[in-house]
């Protein structure tokens, strides 16, 4: 987080992130796979959950791939002209330029929700020097009274409508935080090992959302049904071939065995899960054995 505020101006400015920049074609691509489980998953606590935009490869090569096909079909058309493309990878107001080029509303959870595609999907930018015509923004939002999402989130992460913090986000808490998770927040994070996606399970635009074909988008390696037991039990080669051109690997394999320890301690109290945290007592990490005595504390086993 403290990334995207060192750079101040630049992430609401295009052409001081980009100079010579004019204009800035936003773009969107729906990941849901076919069959998600979202719900069911998170109601069997033996299971980890994971983020459904994680459960197949990594977006941002295959989304760059198709930002750079329209610049390379925009050249052909007219010739070399001036441009960058980002996916997710430089401090952009991605959702504020989506919003302005129309592509949809911000909500209530401050994702980016569109009418026709709900909010599973990736958003990628490409900044020209060409000045080509401005699409009609977003002016109006159709979330009315509802606050499902508000309501729903397990570690009350939203201050209000609109406005999130970060810090009680169980996507930020399980991939971006590097530390340890504070005690405070572990029992609500519940099976959610990887990211969290209630917010966007009982948003009612999501009954629109398309499904992508994509096969990189699809579950891989059996992630989508994976117990948390089981995937405790991983050795650093285990986890790194599992998890191999995905977006689980950004967690690291120390983080990793963290979030699932908290799973764990959320859990019911298994065989299973009592040996598998058991094994994980003297693990060489500090960060996972303290996560380990919480999780076995839970279970009351001192």
């Amino acid at each position: 987080m403290e990334y995207l505020g060192a750079h101040g101006s630049k992430r609401s400015h295009p052409d001081q992130l980009i100079p010579g920049t004019v204009r800035v074609v936003s773009l969107r691509m729906d990941y849901l796979s076919g069959d998600t489980q979202m719900a069911q998953r998170l109601a069997q606590p033996e299971k980890a959950y994971i983020s459904r935009y994680a459960l197949g490869r990594d977006y941002h090569k295959l989304v760059r791939k198709r930002v750079q096909f329209l610049a390379d079909r925009i050249q052909e058309a007219i010739g070399p002209f001036g441009y960058r493309a980002f996916v997710d990878s430089a401090p952009v107001l991605e959702k504020a330029l989506a919003e302005q080029a129309g592509l949809g509303w911000i909500g209530k959870n401050t994702l980016l929700l569109n009418r026709k595609a709900g909010s599973y999907f990736f958003l990628a930018e490409l900044f020209v020097d060409l000045p080509l015509p401005v699409d009609e923004a977003t002016t109006s939002e159709h979330c009315g009274r509802c606050q499902a999402c508000l309501d729903i989130c397990p570690t009350q992460a939203f201050v209000g409508p609109y406005v999130l913090d970060a810090r009680r986000c169980i996507s930020y808490l399980t991939i971006e935080l590097r530390g340890a998770i504070p005690v405070e927040l572990r029992a609500k994070m519940g099976n959610r090992v990887f990211g969290c996606d209630d917010c966007q399970i009982v948003c009612p635009w999501n009954r629109f959302a398309k499904h992508s074909q994509e096969q990189d988008f699809q579950p891989r390696h059996g992630l989508e049904n994976a117990e948390l037991a089981e995937m405790f039990l991983w050795d650093e080669r285990t986890f790194l071939r599992k998890t191999e051109g995905g977006p689980l690997r950004r967690a690291g394999y120390e983080r990793f065995l963290r979030n699932l320890a908290v799973g764990l301690g959320n859990a019911p109290s298994t065989i299973p899960v009592i040996e598998a945290l058991k094994v994980r007592r003297e693990d060489t990490s500090e960060l996972v054995r303290e996560h380990v005595e919480w999780a076995l504390a839970q279970h009351s086993i001192q």
